[in-house]
């Protein structure tokens, strides 16, 4: 049996007096693919980066095998004209291949990084460490800034790849169709899982539901032995120190917590009207480069809108115009009165380094409003987003790039918005944090739109898409991005030229065409449920105009089915709409 590519015994790393991780040990085989899963702070990028020799460890052993050649790529990468110098002919044949399949030009591989985009440094420098041919390739998340066409190329490159590959990413699918084995650090400890993401996703909750079990027999015997020791002399036979030894021990294991982070956040949300926004011919270009041309669209309530496309062809610009944050050339854009906005985009994350977390957030609000009456305090909101009491009160220069996309996060939603316009929100989130993102997105009483590469994410979350195919040609597509990729593959002509259900127009000048559309598996499912909450909000109403009206009802209640009565009408007048949307792709 061939000799393993890297062994890790007992790596532990610290910064000041906070322990990283601790006594880290696992191994990497040869043409293994590895993805390393955990929290945001737990030290993912560090471990990568003291493998890779870009920084030192505080204990433990590497041992690689002799002559293997790392390659490694950075979450944030920088790249230097300097690195080339001395390449032989081979590799600089290979970086120009790379260059091309990445769509980047030999002049824009020369130019300065300060002229360049996040996307075009991040393929620059893929297409360096690729064509470097390493026995074990290192990614700190490969897929930020990459388009969803570049990903999928990337994609299918790693996964016939025979190098060993170790990576921290927190694209899904990325995750699912391209590792073999998965690595969790969980509360100091390693946990490996030989198989893909959906096999670890099953065996982690098999594992947690033994912990489980095995705590809750611990406490039983617990508290069985704890009586002894409060009740019995502490005698020094050998046989009374044995239990007593052997208590110690037990008393560890029951307590233990099992922190699954089931954590749910809910809001109420603040009303919308029946108007959210419209556009009418609007038109924008920069020079010749055209984003958008005589686009029309009339948003609906209660919308949850995908946006997906290469790099360049306006998808930032398509919401910035939306916000107000760039002008259009011409057209009109007309938002509703009732539209709040709640904005995160890669650039508007602006945080004082020397201020605790908790203060950031309580500039904003000591108490959030969660609808319905209910308010959580700034540090109960905090722990919602998986930040403890403990570290509510460290400094924001501490916290990683994950932990202060986090916090971004947490400010743009306690802001109560009823329109989320969320650019990339994905980018250096952990998986724990996106599946707490994800189940709010699908409950949220309000209007959405997500620009995104991740397409997990995506399938998850909206009900349809808008592909923006370039100069100015926008598709909506009546489903996921999957749905849509298995739609394009399934056509013969490209997806720029058939049109299944493009929304070139408002809803009342195209009924015709929107009479083709289908509802997808979610919006018939929902529809299903409205014509159950519909009935059932009914039936409350006549109950309640029946007791205000039967003079047998008491002073106190009169109030309350006073106080109810237009909540309930507002909700079902919410209901009635979004049904009556919906019933017209019946």
């Amino acid at each position: 049996m061939a000799a393993p590519f890297l062994e890790i015994k007992g790596l532990t790393k610290r910064i000041g007096h906070r322990v990283l991780f601790e006594d880290v040990s696992f191994t990497i085989n040869e043409r293994e693919h590895i993805g390393l899963i955990a929290k945001n702070g737990t030290g993912k990028s560090t471990l990568l980066s003291i493998i890779a020799g870009k920084e030192g460890d505080d204990g433990g052993t590497m041992i690689f095998r002799n002559d293997l050649k790392v390659g490694y790529l950075e979450q944030t990468p920088t790249i230097d004209s300097k690195e080339m110098e001395g390449k032989g002919d081979d590799y600089l044949q290979r970086y120009k291949q790379f260059l091309t399949q990445m769509k980047i030009t030999e002049e824009e591989a020369a130019r300065p990084a300060t002229q360049l985009s996040g996307g075009q440094v991040k393929r620059i420098a893929l297409s360096r460490v690729l064509a470097g041919e390493p026995d074990l390739l290192i990614l700190d998340e490969p897929t930020n800034h990459l388009d969803l066409e570049m990903i999928e190329w990337l994609e299918n490159r790693l996964s016939r790849s025979t190098m060993a590959i170790l990576m921290v990413t927190h694209d899904r699918y990325f995750l699912d169709r391209i590792c073999s084995s998965i690595i969790e650090m969980d509360n100091s400890r390693i946990y490996t899982y030989k198989g893909n993401y959906s096999y670890y996703l099953e065996k982690r909750q098999e594992r947690i539901d033994n912990m489980n079990a095995e705590i809750a027999r611990a406490n039983n015997l617990y508290r069985t032995e704890l009586e002894w020791m409060r009740s019995t002399p502490c005698a020094r036979t050998s046989k009374a120190r044995y239990r007593i030894e052997s208590f110690y021990e037990l008393e560890k294991v029951a307590k233990q917590r099992i922190e699954e982070r089931n954590v749910r956040l809910e809001m109420g949300g603040t009303y919308i009207g029946n108007k959210i926004f419209e556009m009418k011919n609007v038109y924008k270009a920069f020079g010749e480069h055209v984003i958008l041309k005589d686009f029309n669209y009339n948003f609906a309530r209660y919308e949850k809108m995908g946006i997906v496309g290469n790099n360049g062809t306006g998808k930032s610009t398509f919401v910035k115009m939306l916000l107000g944050l760039e002008p259009h050339d011409s057209g009109i854009i007309d938002i509703g009165e009732t539209v709040r906005f709640g904005y995160y985009s890669q650039q508007g994350m602006s945080f004082k380094d020397d201020q605790k977390v908790i203060d950031a957030v309580r500039d904003i609000a000591e108490y959030v409003d969660m609808g319905n009456g209910d308010k959580l305090s700034a540090s109960q909101f905090l722990q919602h987003f998986l930040f403890p009491p403990e570290e509510q009160h460290s400094y924001i220069y501490k916290l990683s790039g994950g932990e202060r996309r986090r916090l971004y996060l947490c400010t743009v939603l306690m802001k109560a918005p009823n329109f989320l316009i969320l650019d990339e929100p994905t980018n250096d989130l952990d998986i724990v944090t996106l599946q707490i993102l994800e189940d709010y997105l699908k409950s949220f009483r309000g209007c959405l739109i997500i620009v995104s590469h991740d397409r997990y994410f995506m399938d998850r979350v909206v009900d349809h898409t808008l592909v923006f195919h370039g100069d100015g040609n926008v598709q909506d597509f009546p489903g996921s991005y999957s749905q849509y990729r298995i739609w394009k593959e399934q056509n013969s002509k490209p997806a720029t030229d058939s049109k299944p259900a493009p929304k070139e127009s408002s809803r009342e000048n195209n009924h015709n065409q929107n009479r083709a559309r289908r509802l997808t598996f979610k919006e018939r499912q929902e529809y299903a449920q409205l014509e159950k909450d519909i009935a059932t909000l009914e039936e409350e109403k006549k109950q309640i105009e029946a007791a205000l009206c039967g003079g047998t009802t008491s002073v106190d209640e009169i109030t309350k089915l006073s106080k109810r009565l237009p909540l309930l009408n507002d909700e079902l007048e919410e209901k009635e709409m979004r049904w009556l949307e919906l019933s017209e792709f019946t």
